[in-house]
C-alpha cells in the first residue's frame, strides 16, 4: 500500500471516530437533535420529579421502545435543577413544572424553551392536622405556603372560592400575590419561605393551621390529596405539567413520539387507575 493510501486511510478512520464522537450528544447532523441514536435507537435524556412524573415515564417506556426510542430518566426532588440542566444540555427535556410555572422561569431567566405538550394536572391541596373543613378555619390562623411563586394563585383562588378571600379586581389568579388580596375577614396570616418538597415535612410535624402541598409531594409521602386534604383545587386548574424542551427540538421526531405516547390512552388510563384522581391526565 502506498504511503498516500495508508495517509488516507487513517484520515478517514479519524474523521469518523470524530464525526460519531459528536453524534454520540445528538450534534450529528444524522441523529435526532434531542438524545443519541444508536441501531436506530434513540434515546432521550429527560429529568423528572420522582412522582408522578418518572413513574409515568416509566410506565410508558415499553410503549416508547415499540417506537424505537428508550428513555433515559434522572429524577429530581427539586424545582430549580431541572431547566438549568435543560438550558446546559445535560438533558433533552425535563417533566416537573406546571405552564404558569414553566413561563415564569423562562421568563426570569431567558431560557429558549417550548412547551412541547401538557400532560396532566396534580390539584394543589390544602391539609391541615387541626382542622376538618374550611368552615372551622379560625380567625388569625396561619397558612403555610411554599416559596414557589407560581403557585401562590392556586392557594388563593382554593381560599376565594371557599369565601375566606377576595383578590382585587383585575388581578389575574394565576399570577395573583398575597399582596393582591383584597379581603380577608379571617386575618389569615401567610408564611412563605420553605421550598415545595418540605411541605410535607411541614404538614406530618403540624405546622401552621394550613398547609398547601402540590399533590405529586404528596402522594411521594404516601398522602392522598382525594382522602388527606380538607380542600382541593378544581380539575379544570390551568397548572397542567409539561414537557419542556430547548426550541432547537421543538420538530424532534423522538419529542414529538414522546409526547404523543404519554397522551395515548394507554397512559391516561394507567394515571387515573394509579391515582385515583389525584393525578388527573390532560385530555386536548
Amino acid at each position: 500500500m502506498k504511503k498516500s493510501t495508508v495517509f488516507g486511510t487513517l484520515l478517514t478512520v479519524g474523521l469518523s471516530l470524530t464525526l460519531a464522537a459528536c453524534g454520540s450528544n445528538g450534534s450529528s447532523s444524522d441523529s435526532s437533535s434531542a438524545g443519541s441514536s444508536k441501531d436506530d435507537t434513540t434515546t432521550i435524556k429527560i429529568g423528572a420529579s420522582n412522582v408522578p412524573h418518572a413513574e409515568i415515564l416509566e410506565f410508558a417506556e415499553p410503549l416508547l421502545e415499540k417506537e424505537g426510542i428508550k428513555l433515559d430518566i434522572t429524577t429530581y426532588n427539586d424545582y430549580v435543577i431541572p431547566n438549568v440542566a435543560l438550558d446546559e444540555g445535560d438533558i433533552d427535556a425535563n417533566y416537573f413544572q406546571h405552564i404558569p410555572f414553566f413561563e415564569s422561569a423562562v421568563a426570569e431567566n431567558d431560557y429558549d424553551f417550548v412547551n412541547a405538550g401538557a400532560i396532566h394536572i396534580e390539584p394543589l391541596g390544602l391539609y391541615s392536622k387541626k382542622y376538618k373543613n374550611l368552615d372551622e378555619v379560625k380567625k388569625g390562623a396561619t397558612v403555610l405556603v411554599s416559596n414557589s411563586q407560581a403557585d401562590w394563585g392556586r392557594v388563593i383562588s382554593i381560599l376565594a372560592d371557599n369565601d375566606l378571600v377576595t383578590l382585587k379586581d383585575g388581578v389575574d389568579p394565576t399570577t395573583a400575590t398575597f399582596d393582591d388580596i383584597d379581603k380577608n375577614p379571617k386575618e389569615l396570616n401567610f408564611e412563605y419561605e420553605n421550598d415545595p418538597a418540605l411541605m410535607t415535612t411541614l404538614y406530618q410535624q403540624d405546622e401552621g393551621d394550613l398547609v398547601a402541598i402540590n399533590s405529586n409531594f404528596a402522594v411521594d409521602q404516601d398522602i392522598n390529596p382525594l382522602e388527606d386534604s380538607i380542600a382541593l383545587e378544581s380539575t379544570s386548574s390551568p397548572y397542567a405539567n409539561i414537557i419542556a424542551i430547548r426550541s432547537e427540538d421543538a420538530k424532534d421526531p423522538a419529542i414529538l413520539k414522546l409526547v404523543e405516547v404519554l397522551k395515548s390512552k394507554e397512559v391516561q388510563d394507567f394515571i387515573l387507575d394509579k391515582w385515583n384522581g389525584a393525578v388527573v391526565p390532560v385530555k386536548d
